[in-house]
């Protein structure tokens, strides 16, 4: 198993186009082969501080994830209105 946690800050008045993209990228995630959970979260402390939390079956469903139309798309909009964080990805060891 895979969990991704893939953190963003999105700028100043662009919360609501923000929050747009990403409800399309999870609805269109989760349909995917692979994908065990899909989910955006937001900071208590700071509305424009976002995170997907992600679980994949493996790295190889996680990989065919990115080279989907949908994540290329959105993705590459999201860029527009956030400053991207460091992604971590780990594996389940227990």
């Amino acid at each position: 198993m895979i969990k991704v946690i893939a953190p963003s800050i999105i700028k100043e008045n662009h919360l609501s186009d923000a929050l747009q993209l990403y409800e399309l990228l999870v609805k269109e995630t989760v349909k995917e082969q692979g994908c065990i959970s899909y989910e955006l979260f937001q900071a208590l402390d700071n509305p424009n501080s976002l995170t997907l939390i992600e679980e994949w079956e493996d790295e190889e469903a996680l990989h065919r994830h990115t080279e989907t139309s949908h994540f290329i798309d959105l993705v590459g909009k999201l860029a527009e209105y956030e400053q991207e964080l460091p992604v971590h990805i780990y594996k389940k060891f227990f």
